[in-house]
């Protein structure tokens, strides 16, 4: 029978590798900071060591930060980013995974399907701030968010085929709607990840910013959203979401569903005043 070497180029491609075992874990896998007024959740995941991969602890401590959002009226917008200046996210934490038995690995897949369902199904605005490397499922959460900005260093690959995997965090079916279908086919099929300057040439990022102004950008953007009416937005969001793939008419019917919700609620009252009055409205905070 014939043997393979150790060694080999085959992951060079992807820039990152097993995280050690022999470093303290932090405190909180993932952190979340309430700014602006608590009008901005800022969500850090928080394993800069290990490139922000994600263990069951972390996809559950997520899940309860995303949990806590959705139902605290205060709060009007989300950011995600990851810690350190290396990686968003490098997905699923492949040494925790390497001695998992089946039932373990079902498990943590359950768990991680429920953070995802969260994430895709939150009312409120929530957009990435992909800071660096974001691969597997670090990809993939950025692509379960509304929008996607991202420093210059930032990568997005989907290597899951590379290690015998078909991709299970959403990329098969959201991939092809955020890039064209044959360039996200070929990502899934291939691992080879795309730079930000080619994500963003092909749509799927918003801007491109210097690491170093990343946060600062991701901020200006989440106050904007978060100065404007909590409920038209949250609105205009679900009539996007509930439209995607409809008929022409199915969702336009969709959307003035929810332009007739705004038009009778007193936002609207408010926004036209301040607008007329030359001030900043004070919009109220949505009862959910």
């Amino acid at each position: 029978m014939a043997t393979t070497p150790t060694g080999t180029d085959r992951w060079k491609v992807l820039d990152f590798g097993p995280p050690p075992s022999d470093l303290a874990e932090p405190d909180q896998p993932v952190l979340v900071e309430y700014v602006a007024g608590e009008r901005v959740a800022r969500i850090t995941l928080n394993r800069p060591h290990a490139d922000n991969a994600i263990t069951t602890e972390m996809g559950t401590r997520l899940t309860e930060i995303l949990e806590t959002i959705a139902v605290r009226p205060t709060i009007r917008v989300a950011v995600i980013t990851g810690a350190g200046d290396r990686a968003f996210s490098v997905g699923s934490d492949l040494r925790q995974r390497k001695d998992m038995t089946k039932e373990d690995w079902l498990r943590q897949r359950q768990d991680f399907d429920r953070t995802l369902y969260t994430l895709r199904q939150l009312r409120k605005p929530i957009f990435a701030a992909v800071n660096g490397v974001a691969y597997g499922g670090g990809s993939e959460i950025a692509q379960s968010t509304d929008f996607i900005i991202a420093s210059e260093n930032a990568t997005f690959g989907q290597p899951e085929s590379m290690i015998g995997l078909a991709a299970g965090g959403g990329s098969p079916a959201l991939l092809p709607r955020l890039l064209p279908p044959g360039k996200a086919l070929q990502m899934l099929m291939t691992g080879d990840p795309i730079s930000a300057q080619e994500a963003y040439r092909l749509g799927m990022v918003n801007d491109v910013y210097p690491q170093g102004e990343l946060m600062d950008a991701a901020q200006r953007i989440a106050e904007k959203i978060a100065s404007n009416s909590p409920t038209a937005v949250q609105a205009v969001k679900r009539a996007v979401r509930m439209g995607e793939g409809q008929p022409i008419e199915q969702a336009i019917a969709i959307m003035m569903e929810a332009h007739w919700r705004s038009a009778v609620h007193p936002d609207r009252i408010e926004g036209i005043g301040a607008f007329n009055e030359d001030r900043e409205p004070t919009f109220q905070d949505p009862d959910y």
